[in-house]
């Protein structure tokens, strides 16, 4: 996969806002039925064994699906996902956090999340 520009990694973001989307709803539900499933669990109403390898299945169609996006899948809980890029001539990947509104920051990729800096206005 190539780079992004930073409107081509906000526009995919936008693309991929229902998937997204629907991930923190498939993550909530399986740590729910996985806790039903253990010896001594609560009940849930969200169902069983069936529903827990369903909810699955669908998590691993959406991850399959951002990346082959060209954006890199970094976190499921939380979310974080990075679009490789090019910012001033330098490599670095364009970072988004689950909670945030838009795309806003980047880092270098030897520096991971710890390392994110704001995206200039000018760039």
């Amino acid at each position: 996969m190539g780079l992004f520009t930073l409107a081509e990694a906000r526009s995919e973001l936008a693309r991929l806002r229902p998937a997204l989307d629907e991930i923190v709803e498939l993550r909530a539900d399986m740590v729910e039925l996985s806790a039903a499933l253990v010896p001594g669990g609560e009940p849930t109403s969200l169902g069983g064994l069936p529903e827990r390898k369903a909810a699955e299945a669908r998590l691993n169609e959406l991850m399959t699906e951002i990346q082959e996006s060209g954006a890199e899948l970094k976190s499921v809980a939380p979310l974080l996902i990075d679009f490789p890029a090019d910012l001033d001539g330098l490599p670095v990947l364009l970072c988004w956090l689950e909670g945030e509104a838009e795309l806003g920051w980047y880092h270098r990729p030897d520096l991971g999340v710890a390392g994110r800096r704001r995206i200039p206005p000018t760039a």
